[in-house]
């Protein structure tokens, strides 16, 4: 048997980015739910569906069955109904993970309301940092010089963990889809 080896520059990993796959599970209870990938598709599905008895099916919770992480966590955020659907699929598809991870931050954590047709991802005043821990916050400000100019020999000695606490009382961790982000609502 004869080996052939291949370089890798021949191979390319071509990755396929699918709409998230959304269920409709209507609240009438003789009816059977779909699933569905794009706004048309619930659309026409909905339009066509009826119950065991004949009659049309006008309601729907909407439900979050696979997709990305953070397409899943920006649905948990934004609480989608079948009225937001369309500007849902369209934020997964026009905003950036940044965009997204924002929008996560201020609807879940800071309290603020998210329009899709008036709001901007990026209008929320939100400080974030994708850091392990406070205290990698705490270095990272001393390595910016937020402290002022510390001399590197003093560095040694400071209480990186009592700096921590004391971020604590400004900011908050949080994971979003696996990572973890250190943020500050103002």
């Amino acid at each position: 048997m004869q080996k052939e080896t291949v370089s890798s520059q021949e191979f390319q990993l071509q990755i396929q980015t699918l709409e998230p796959l959304l269920f409709a599970q209507p609240y009438d209870i003789s009816a059977y739910g779909f699933y569905f990938r794009s706004l048309e598709e619930f659309t026409d599905k909905s339009a066509n569906l009826l119950n065991h008895y004949g009659d049309p099916v006008e309601e729907f919770e909407i439900q979050f069955i696979d997709g990305d992480a953070l397409d899943c966590e920006l649905f948990k955020a934004l609480s989608i109904h079948q009225g937001t659907i369309g500007d849902y699929l369209g934020a997964c598809e026009d905003f950036s993970d940044d965009q997204k991870i924002r929008v996560i931050l201020a609807t879940s954590e800071c309290g603020y309301n998210f329009d899709y047709s008036s709001d901007d991802p990026d209008g929320y005043d939100i400080d974030i940092y994708e850091l392990d821990s406070l205290r990698d916050l705490a270095e990272q400000f001393i390595e910016e010089g937020l402290f002022g100019n510390i001399p590197e020999s003093i560095r040694y000695y400071l209480d990186l963990d009592a700096i921590a606490r004391d971020l604590a009382m400004d900011y908050s961790e949080i994971t979003i889809a696996g990572k973890n982000y250190i943020f500050r609502c103002a």
